[in-house]
């Protein structure tokens, strides 16, 4: 009976180790231009040393990233395209990615063979997802047509620049001491065929409230909870008071706008 019982809790740690094996990717985030982390997780219960092991990363187009052949690495197995861009770190059992670009999202895998007199046996292997991001520039708001007497009616452009993956939307969000107004607009975006970062951009046409202060955002929404905003655009409204004639007067509603127009210049009247 206890010889039974033996083999049935062998057994179901084997099954527990395949459901672990076929366990989904852990995922892993980097930054344009930065170093982004592959590990592999290998718990080295038997204490191997690295003479005795054959460690290699592979992409999911079956391209070699590194290799270490009993504690040498062999380069000339290495795709060109990871040439000089990897680094091993023997405590953590992971290999840094350095110089990460957009094209190298996508899954990788490590694979630890020992060496024994019968050849080579697979004792371990791991996946990983590796994410690529690039931060977009804060949004810019650029003047196209200031306001005037006869118009309150204020044409906009906000921008932003250089960053992944595709953003949800941009818009413009007008404040004053009362009130919030959102302006959506179709998002222009390009993407660059190198890099495959996008910039993005709107235009937006709307009117100026009569309230006294009114401050302009860009808004760049990334995910569902995370945006970027532009500084402020502040408008302020200045009534002039001057006499048309000895019975009346009217008011002179002036606008100072403080931003960047399209020509660079930081104030507007």
């Amino acid at each position: 009976m206890l010889f039974k019982c033996t083999m049935g809790l062998r057994n179901t740690l084997i099954v527990m180790a395949l459901l672990l094996s076929g366990a989904a990717s852990l995922k892993s985030h980097a930054f344009f231009n930065e170093t982004g982390e592959l590990p592999c997780h290998f718990p080295n219960t038997q204490n191997l040393s690295l003479d005795e092991l054959v460690i290699f990363w592979q992409d999911q187009n079956k391209l070699v990233l590194y290799e270490l052949f009993k504690g040498q690495e062999k380069p000339n197995n290495v795709h060109p395209k990871y040439i000089g861009r990897t680094s091993f770190d023997q405590d953590s059992w992971t290999l840094r990615l350095h110089n990460v670009q957009i094209k190298d999202t996508g899954s990788y895998q490590c694979f630890i063979h020992h060496r024994r007199s019968q050849g080579l046996v697979s004792i371990h292997q791991m996946s990983s997802d590796l994410i690529v991001l690039a931060n977009f520039s804060q949004p810019e708001i650029r003047l196209i047509a200031n306001q005037t007497e006869k118009s309150n009616i204020i044409n906009l452009t906000c921008s932003s620049t250089q960053g992944y993956p595709e953003p949800q939307k941009m818009y413009v969000r007008l404040n004053t001491k009362n009130s919030t107004s959102n302006y959506d607009a179709v998002m222009k975006k390009s993407q660059n065929n190198i890099t495959e970062l996008y910039n993005v951009s709107i235009s937006v046409s709307f009117p100026i409230p009569p309230e006294t202060n009114v401050s302009i955002f860009c808004v760049l929404q990334l995910e569902p909870t995370k945006i970027i905003l532009s500084p402020p655009y502040n408008i302020e409204i200045i009534k002039v008071e001057g006499k048309e004639s000895e019975q009346t007067e009217k008011n002179v509603v002036g606008c100072h706008l403080w931003g960047r127009t399209e020509s660079d210049t930081t104030e507007a009247t």
